[in-house]
């Protein structure tokens, strides 16, 4: 049997809620609508982690944020982790990243071939939060609101600049493996930075949403002393009173936040394009999801950091062969996509289970039924001690030592509105699930856990600053010498073997 390529197709910060089945059907978005149309959609996935370099490691590792130490988005990713990519290069696959992953640390490949761009953040530790001063802000890379007020229009930015990039390199990676002629089977990961803030967007992609009737979020912006907890902490985090955000600062973020969508949509089009132009499409496995989501001004709050499903859900669709088109309602998590790419390539589960927390998704794609509750964790800036949380059914258990627990009932309170935990009604079910929670988690360990690394951190970072700067940003490196036509090459065997499709 001819093993399928894979073809991953990663964005940032797209908030699942928007993707009950696929995109909602007001989003402007016909290439996602269909590659939906085709694909196995999981409506109830969710991040390991609601922040980008811990979300990005548990889904390339399959592990936890506890288990592989990323638990923020300055804490090395380590090289002895298997992630997928060391996993199907193991079984063959030539593997390839185009875009961003977040790896902290001096192994910027973690398993990958090759990598065609550098990473849109920095590499190293200076973005480590610090449990040893809660209620820190340190201005010169925290979230503020400023996003917010800031929306609006623009031909180019920072991150355009960015996903333009990653584009052009994915599309012509794709047309190399076409005229490849090792027989590898290949699996090439297309990370986009779009649509996390700053919300901004081409003009042609904001106009799509002029007349948008969801400019305005479903819950408005609640008093702050409304507010749990660690809702708090994430608007201190976020300097909220330093800003007046009005409601067209908030419909102008939203606006620019779907019309990013759209311009990824766009991108994507372009690559699936490539992919049928090339005639691999037939033989390639199309597999689409995001690190977090974004709260998008939903109760006042914005980005991530928070268990809502607004942050913590995320979009995932898979397609290609052997996979049965549908909607699968069953709470999944990204740490599943390890080894449900290992399975989908024929890689032996056994050799898979020992480095992962989740489960192949293909028994699912079977409509097979699922039980086990999925993990979150968080602990990272804006909060003071790790968090932990369990989506069980239609509940959803948050923990965190500092904090009264929250217990929600998603089908009869989908927007998260009602804390169940204190309700005399709910006690059995609270029980249930703080004893699962309970049996996974000892917060007091895992908390000093997280301040021993954030320590160890700081002290190394600074020292590294001192002196002499080695950076371990990954650097692309092009061999000019081995590009297009050289004195040590064959200029007849050059056009004829980049020539695709030959001899028509």
């Amino acid at each position: 049997m001819t093993r399928p390529n894979i073809l991953i197709l990663m964005v940032d910060q797209l908030n699942g809620t928007l993707f009950p089945d696929g995109p909602a059907d007001w989003l402007h978005a016909p290439h996602l609508k269909a590659l939906a149309a085709r694909s196995a959609r999981f409506a109830n996935t969710y991040t390991a982690s609601p922040l980008c370099a811990p979300g990005r490691a548990s889904f390339m590792s399959g592990q936890l944020p506890r288990r592989t130490g990323v638990y923020d988005n300055a804490a090395e990713f380590a090289s002895a982790i298997p992630t997928y990519a060391h996993h199907l290069r193991r079984a063959g696959y030539a593997t390839c990243l185009s875009g961003k992953m977040h790896f902290v640390g001096p192994d910027q490949l973690h398993g990958f071939e090759e990598r065609l761009t550098t990473d849109i953040y920095p590499a190293d530790f200076g973005w480590t939060p610090d449990y040893r001063k809660p209620g820190e802000r340190i201005e010169w890379w925290y979230h503020n609101l400023g996003s917010v007020p800031a929306a609006g229009v623009a031909e180019i930015t920072n991150q355009m600049d960015y996903d333009d990039e990653v584009a052009f390199n994915a599309e012509r990676k794709l047309w190399d493996y076409a005229r490849a002629e090792d027989g590898r089977p290949w699996c090439l990961t297309v990370s986009f930075t779009h649509p996390h803030d700053p919300y901004v967007a081409r003009r042609r992609f904001w106009d799509l949403y002029e007349d948008c009737a969801h400019l305005d979020p479903e819950v408005p912006a609640m008093p702050y002393d409304s507010h749990d907890a660690h809702s708090k902490r994430i608007f201190d985090a976020n300097d909220w009173r330093s800003y007046d955000i009005t409601a067209d600062d908030i419909r102008r973020a939203r606006r620019a936040y779907f019309a990013n969508i759209s311009y990824l949509d766009d991108k994507i089009g372009s690559i699936l394009d490539v992919l049928a132009r090339s005639r691999m499409a037939d033989n390639t496995l199309v597999l689409f999801v995001s690190d977090h989501g974004d709260m998008i001004g939903e109760r006042g709050l914005w980005f991530k950091m928070s268990f809502f499903d607004g942050s913590s859900r995320v979009p995932l669709m898979i397609a290609g062969p052997g996979v049965t088109p549908g909607r699968i309602a069953a709470p999944v998590s990204t740490v599943d996509v390890c080894p449900t790419l290992a399975d989908l390539a024929g890689v032996a589960m056994d050799e898979i289970a020992p480095w992962t927390d989740g489960e192949s998704l293909v028994p699912l794609i079977g409509s097979a039924e699922r039980t086990a509750p999925v993990a979150i964790e968080y602990a990272a800036e804006a909060s003071y001690a790790p968090m932990v949380s369990l989506r069980y059914g239609r509940w959803k258990y948050n923990r965190c030592a500092l904090d009264p627990d929250q217990l929600f009932d998603l089908e009869a309170d989908p927007h998260e509105l009602i804390n169940l935990a204190a309700d005399p009604a709910h006690a059995g079910t609270l029980a249930m699930l703080r004893a699962k929670s309970e049996a996974r988690w000892d917060l007091a360990a895992y908390d000093a856990e997280v301040r021993e690394s954030q320590a160890r951190r700081w002290v190394v970072y600074e020292a590294l600053r001192k002196g002499a700067y080695y950076p371990w940003d990954f650097q692309p490196l092009r061999a000019a010498s081995e590009q297009y036509m050289r004195n040590h090459m064959d200029l007849n065997v050059l056009d004829a073997g980049k020539r695709f499709p030959r001899g028509e």
